[in-house]
C-alpha cells in the first residue's frame, strides 16, 4: 500500500463517518425504506463534496435478513419501531473503500444481542491490531457473542479490502478456527460480527435488488447490451442496485426485464439474494474497517 492508497482509505473512512453519524440521527420508525437508502447514499456523495463515491448499495437487513436487502425503486416498506435493522453502507475514494455497518432496534427489545454484536467488533479489532492467526480472531469474536447468550453465525465473515473490490481475500471468520494465517501490513480489513438468536446460519432467499459484473461478454439482445454498457462505465467490478441502472437507463420495466435475465443467463452479472436466518428469528450485526499501514493499526470508521 503506498501512502496516497492509505490517505484515500482514511478520507473515506471520515466521509462513511460523517454519513453514519448523520443516519443514526435521521432513521426513525414510520420511514419508508426506499427513503432511508436514498438519503443515506446521498449522503455519502455530498458529505465527500464529490470526491467519494457509493462503493455498494446500502444494505437495510431487517430482523431474520441478515444482509443484501436493499429496497427497489417501488419498495413501500415502512420501518417499525419493533424491527431490527442492519444498515451496512460504503464509500469508496478512487476504489479505496470504507465499509461499515450498525443495527438499530427503537423498542430495544434486542438491545443485549446487538451489545453482543458491538463488542465482539470490539474484541475483534483489538487482537486484530496485534496481527492475531485468523481463526484466533473467529474465536474471539464466537466467544464474546456465546458469553452473552447468542449464537455467532457461521458462514458470514469479515474479509479483505482491495481497490475496487469490497471483498477481497482473506476471510475473516466470525468463528474459531484452525486458521493461522496472520493479517498482513499494507492491506485493509473489515471485521464484521453477526449476532442472532438462531442457528448461526444462513441462507439464500429469492429476492435480488443487488447485483456486479462478473463477465462481459458478447450479448445479442439489445436492450442488454446497454444496460451492461452501463453496467460496466458507472459500477465496474463494484455491486450496484438495480434501481440505479433503472434511473439511468429509462427504459421500459419489461425490457430491463429482459435485459437483465439476458445477461444473467450469459453470466455477465451475479445477483446478491437476501441472505437470512431462520423465520421468526433475529440478527444483529456491526462492521468497521481499517488497515495496517507504516507499523500502526488505523480504524477508518
Amino acid at each position: 500500500m503506498e501512502k496516497k492508497d492509505a490517505e484515500n482509505y482514511i478520507l473515506a473512512g471520515k466521509i462513511t463517518k460523517k454519513t453514519v453519524e448523520k443516519a443514526k440521527k435521521a432513521i426513525k420508525p414510520g420511514q419508508k425504506l426506499l427513503e432511508i437508502a436514498l438519503s443515506i447514499e446521498k449522503n455519502i456523495e455530498t458529505l465527500g463534496e464529490g470526491k467519494a463515491k457509493l462503493a455498494f448499495p446500502v444494505n437495510l437487513s431487517i430482523n431474520e435478513n441478515a444482509a443484501h436487502f436493499t429496497p427497489a425503486s417501488d419498495c413501500k416498506d415502512i420501518l417499525k419501531e419493533s424491527d431490527v435493522l442492519k444498515v451496512d453502507l460504503g464509500g469508496h475514494i478512487d476504489g479505496f473503500i470504507c465499509d461499515t455497518a450498525f443495527t438499530l432496534n427503537f423498542d430495544n427489545k434486542h438491545s443485549k444481542m446487538i451489545e453482543a454484536a458491538e463488542l465482539a467488533l470490539e474484541e475483534g479489532l483489538k487482537i486484530a491490531a496485534d496481527k492475531a492467526e485468523l481463526g484466533k480472531i473467529g474465536e474471539a469474536i464466537e466467544n464474546t457473542i456465546t458469553s452473552k447468550g447468542f449464537k455467532s453465525i457461521q458462514n458470514l465473515s469479515g474479509h479483505g479490502l482491495g481497490q475496487y473490490e469490497q471483498h477481497s481475500s482473506p476471510s475473516i471468520p466470525n468463528i474459531a478456527t484452525s486458521n493461522p494465517s496472520q493479517l498482513e501490513e499494507g492491506h485493509a480489513y473489515a471485521i464484521e460480527p453477526f449476532a442472532t438468536d438462531g442457528e448461526g446460519y444462513v441462507r439464500e432467499g429469492s429476492q435480488s435488488e443487488i447485483f456486479s459484473l462478473d463477465k462481459p461478454k458478447p450479448v445479442r439482445n439489445m436492450h442488454a447490451r446497454k444496460l451492461l454498457e452501463v453496467i460496466a462505465s458507472e459500477y465496474g467490478e463494484l455491486p450496484f442496485a438495480l434501481r440505479w441502472v433503472e434511473a439511468k437507463l429509462k427504459m421500459p420495466e419489461f425490457q430491463q426485464k429482459i435485459a437483465l435475465r439476458e445477461l444473467m443467463r450469459a453470466n455477465c452479472i451475479r445477483a446478491y439474494p437476501v441472505l437470512h436466518e431462520e423465520p421468526g428469528k433475529t440478527v444483529a450485526q456491526a462492521e468497521k474497517s481499517f488497515i495496517l499501514f507504516d507499523g500502526k493499526t488505523t480504524v477508518l470508521c
